[in-house]
């Protein structure tokens, strides 16, 4: 009698854990297509700045100061001008970073991180959410920008991957699976 009981209870624990997994994994699934299906409308995050302020052929440039490929945008302007969130999202970090210095992150639409460095003053925090347009941050010279132009480098990075944008190129001293950036703001 004890093992037929023992077994019923394994059988319904096992069970349930079944359902527990299919439930979960169905609610993540959902989540995903969710997140893919938000409409993502992106605008150019250094107020006043047009397509003229960047040079898209340094989108993909090596070297550039101590990095080793630049997988991003440097959009220049006068010290301290507005930096706007290029589209809504959540913060997912506000602080400094190395060669990006004062830097931010935001996941938005589609599931893309879109990265802000070199700021010289951070207005949001981890947690924030934004709406496109609001003032995020200042423009600045922080991290390996000392000493150069004020800029700010804009990168979108995909966490969902994107198998038809994959490369294989260099990145530093090593080769590395990258994805390459989204070239396109507007």
């Amino acid at each position: 009698f004890k093992y037929s009981q023992t077994c019923r209870i394994s059988i319904y624990a096992m069970t349930k854990l079944a359902k527990t997994l299919k439930y979960g994994a169905f609610s993540l699934g959902l989540i995903l297509l969710i997140g893919l299906l938000i409409p993502e409308k992106i605008v150019i995050p250094v107020l006043g700045a047009t397509k003229n302020d960047w040079n898209h052929n340094t989108f993909w440039y090596s070297p550039w100061g101590t990095s080793g490929v630049h997988k991003g945008i440097d959009i220049f302007g006068l010290k301290n001008t507005p930096v706007v969130a290029a589209t809504s999202g959540m913060v997912i970090f506000s602080g400094v970073l190395g060669k990006g210095g004062n830097a931010i992150a935001i996941l938005g639409p589609k599931w893309r991180i879109h990265y802000y460095a070199h700021l010289n003053q951070n207005n949001v925090a981890f947690g924030d959410f934004v709406n496109i347009n609001t003032q995020i941050a200042t423009l600045g010279d922080t991290g390996n920008a000392a000493g150069k132009q004020p800029h700010l480098h804009y990168s979108i990075l995909s966490i969902i991957p994107i198998p038809w944008l994959a490369t294989m190129e260099s990145q530093g001293w090593k080769k590395m699976f990258f994805l390459s950036p989204h070239k396109k703001l507007l």
